[in-house]
């Protein structure tokens, strides 16, 4: 399965705060590219609650490229391709806050969740935190290293892959009862409002069936 996994940091929760970004490529389930950059927010506000988490401060990122100046190294992964990050809906937001406020042209591309593929492959986990997964697949993790944490996601989807016996995406999403989100320009649907738009559509009368199937 052909993705790329995504991780970022942030400085706070305003607008445009990434402060970190990780991204692992992976192709027919092998890493073939990494990229790691820290960003330099839009406002140089940091929240001592984020920096505690991250350890990263104004001092560290002042002078690395802002967003708008790294978007034309990342673009390549992220356009057109399925993204994966831990916790999905937190990156792409931050994802869209930080093109939304260089005004950048949203990307084209799906994304989908390793908690959620974790949750279905390995439901016996006292919980799916991105550092009990690792905990317990055996992965290496510097937790909160937004390098170290995409990479965690892209391999809890390749093993994910080898448990289930999809190595494709269309089989691995039937395999896991599972459906995309959708990030376009001015577009985003979640994987479960395209999971429902799905069964719209499938459905003779147009309408959801009362019992959910």
């Amino acid at each position: 399965m052909n993705f790329t996994a995504i991780d970022f940091e942030t400085a706070s929760t305003e607008q445009g705060s990434a402060c970190a970004i990780g991204l692992v490529k992976v192709e027919n389930s092998e890493i073939t590219e990494e990229v790691y950059s820290l960003i330099r927010p839009y406002t140089p506000y940091f929240d001592p609650k984020c920096v505690r988490v991250h350890g990263i401060t104004w001092e560290d990122v002042k002078r690395e490229p802002t967003f708008h100046e790294l978007w034309p190294e990342i673009e390549p992964l992220i356009q057109h391709q399925l993204l994966i990050a831990h916790n999905a809906s937190f990156d792409m937001k931050v994802l869209r806050s930080a093109l939304q406020v260089w005004g950048l042209s949203g990307p084209s591309a799906s994304y989908n969740c390793s908690v959620q593929v974790s949750r279905k492959t390995w439901p016996e986990f006292y919980n799916h935190k991105l550092s009990t997964v690792a905990h317990e697949l055996s992965i290496d993790l510097n937790h909160h290293h937004a390098l170290d944490d995409a990479r965690a996601a892209a391999a809890i989807i390749i093993k994910a892959q080898e448990i289930h016996s999809a190595f494709s995406e269309e089989a691995f999403l039937q395999q896991l009862n599972l459906s995309n989100g959708t990030l376009a320009p001015g577009v985003h649907y979640t994987p479960a409002a395209n999971r429902k738009r799905k069964r719209l559509a499938l459905s003779p009368s147009g309408f959801l069936n009362p019992s959910g199937s």
